[in-house]
Order: C-alpha cells, then sequence, then structure tokens
C-alpha cells in the first residue's frame, strides 16, 4: 500500500475541520490502531474483536440524537421526533451492547480487567447530554 507523508500542522489543520463527533471518532480510531500497532503480535481473534470495537455510531445518528434531546429538553418535540428519538436511543444502546461484549471478550482474552483494557485501548465512555 503507498504511502502519504504529511506535515503535523496539516494533519493538525485537517482534524481542526472535523465536527467534535467526527474527531472523538478519530481519535479512538487513531488509538485502537496505534494499539494495534504496538501490540507484538495479535492473534486473529484479537485483531477481529479490535475490528469490531473500533466501529462507532455514525456521527450523523450521534447528531441527532443531539438535536432531539434538545428539543425535548425544551419541551417542543413532536411525538413523531419524540418515536424517532427512541428508536435511535434503542439502535445506539444494541451498539453499545455488542461493543462491550466484544470489550469484555477482547480482556477476557488477554486476562486483563476491562477497565484495563479500556485504558490501554484508550477508550472512554461515550458522554451523554
Amino acid at each position: 500500500m503507498p504511502t502519504v507523508q504529511i506535515e503535523t500542522e496539516q494533519l493538525l489543520n485537517a482534524a481542526l475541520q472535523m465536527s467534535h463527533s467526527e474527531m472523538e471518532q478519530f481519535v479512538r480510531r487513531l488509538f485502537a490502531l496505534k494499539a494495534r500497532e504496538e501490540t507484538p503480535c495479535l492473534t486473529t481473534v484479537e485483531a477481529e474483536l479490535l475490528g469490531k470495537i473500533e466501529h462507532d455510531v455514525p456521527p450523523a445518528a450521534r447528531r441527532r440524537v443531539n438535536e432531539l434531546i434538545q428539543l425535548r429538553h425544551k419541551g417542543r418535540i413532536k411525538p413523531v421526533e419524540l418515536h424517532e428519538l427512541i428508536q435511535l436511543t434503542n439502535q445506539a444502546e444494541d451498539f453499545n451492547a455488542e461493543r462491550l461484549k466484544h470489550l469484555l471478550a477482547l480482556a477476557a482474552l488477554r486476562d486483563v480487567p476491562l477497565e484495563q483494557l479500556m485504558e490501554q485501548l484508550n477508550i472512554k465512555p461515550v458522554p451523554h447530554d
């Protein structure tokens, strides 16, 4: 695969153009990739689990949830929007449950506590609005 040379300042300027959620996703993926690179020898199972752990709720869905939550807090949410919020929340919860399942499997495989694994991978709990 060809490599591309990019200056640190160019990379930082590109990152500053990202939305907050896109940057969070970028940083999580970067740290996961770096952890994978620094791990001497990943088994196929570990690599598969890390790949599944790296996936995240799409930024557009996260933004929409935040918009709907703001409407709900202001008391201006319509029934159809409340239904959408519930659906998106359920999807996010299902996604996060799957991700947690993969994190627990990787922690068990490496014989480390979940908190230690999350620290190693620089995974932080997602803040809720």
